[in-house]
């Protein structure tokens, strides 16, 4: 499928912008951005428009565009999403079924699906205790899947509204010629660090707070345990995931979800890291009892198997190459840092 015209809802956040960068260097044609914020500087020369605004009152415009592939990332993240429970839902469960109605109306007109690519979350998975979790190990698609967030919960009722939106709206099925469906491909992500914006507050940026922290000599008081674990992956790694299952062909993918993963360590290995980059780095912990809990219901390492299996998925970044080639280097660019004589580099 040539890929000619794309929105991009969230363009104005971390994957957001990264993603825009990544379509136009792979020369899609028509790009078109929507964010509750203006376009970034860096990608106005990108996007052939921006329609700033809330999407859940914007998405009634986009019925007059002709997309191939719809990117929706906007969402109201997990720990915002605690706070404002009705305002999450309404941005992330509205907002994903007028984009997804608005898909299967332009599939069915147009006779071929639109792709409806869709960045769920390691918040969709809920484990009762550390025990549960501890036993699990890594964790597949269909296990664990008990929420204790409203941002994990809207995730994985969006991904059933998207295989509903895919295989089962108004049963047409059941048609002797059914009308063409939209493609939803969903993944779930692990946290995400980029090294070039900034952590926006999300709770797993824990470990990427520390790093720019120690890289400007200020102290951090991280909001975990040491012992907290999860898994992580390089910005890089998760556009490189979306524009690949993007190109998978459908008949070669046996699910709608897939988990990803990278590499997983703890807070305890982030400080240590730190450190070893940036000696004299002050960081303590200081558990928030509820981002804690948010943090202890997730996964320590997602099973990515189906992934590698379906749409041939490898990270190109492990722990050490994260650290070393892509985070570590940008951030001494960014404030100056020097490099510690106890780095690997």
């Amino acid at each position: 499928m040539t890929v000619s015209s794309v929105l991009v809802t969230g363009a104005c956040g971390e994957i957001g912008q990264a993603l825009v960068q990544s379509l136009h260097e792979r020369g899609v044609k028509r790009i078109v951005t929507c964010d509750m914020m203006p376009l970034p500087e860096s990608l106005k020369g990108m996007s052939a428009e921006h329609v700033q605004g809330d999407l859940v009152f914007r998405v009634k415009q986009f019925y007059d565009y002709d997309f191939d592939v719809i990117f929706h990332l906007a969402a109201s993240l997990s720990s915002k999403a605690e706070v404002a429970t009705e305002e999450a839902h309404r941005i992330n469960v509205e907002g994903t079924m007028q984009l997804l109605m608005l898909a299967a109306y332009k599939s069915e007109k147009r006779g071929k699906p639109v792709k409806f690519m869709f960045p769920s979350s390691i918040a969709a998975y809920g484990f009762p205790s550390a025990e549960a979790k501890h036993k699990a190990g890594r964790v597949k698609e269909d296990e664990w899947t008990h929420p204790h967030t409203m941002y994990g919960a809207n995730k994985l009722y969006c991904e059933k509204l998207g295989e509903y939106y895919s295989n089962y709206y108004g049963q047409r099925h059941l048609d002797e010629n059914p009308p063409v469906m939209l493609d939803f491909r969903a993944i779930r992500f692990p946290g995400l660090i980029s090294a070039f914006t900034m952590p926006s507050g999300g709770t797993s940026d824990y470990g990427p707070e520390m790093l720019h922290a120690a890289a400007q000599g200020k102290p951090y008081a991280c909001f975990v345990r040491e012992d907290t674990q999860i898994t992580f992956m390089a910005m890089p790694d998760a556009i490189k995931a979306l524009l690949n299952l993007m190109d998978a062909p459908r008949e070669k993918l046996t699910s709608s979800v897939y988990n990803i993963d990278a590499f997983s360590l703890t807070a305890a290995e982030f400080r240590q890291r730190a450190i070893e980059a940036f000696p004299g780095a002050q960081i303590t912990f200081e558990p928030n009892r509820r981002r804690q809990g948010i943090v202890d219901s997730w996964p320590a390492d997602l099973d990515d198997s189906l992934a590698r299996r379906d749409w041939a998925w490898k990270p190109d970044y492990d722990m050490d190459r994260f650290f070393n080639d892509y985070f570590l280097p940008q951030i001494r660019k960014r404030y100056g840092a020097r490099p510690s004589l106890r780095s690997n580099e």
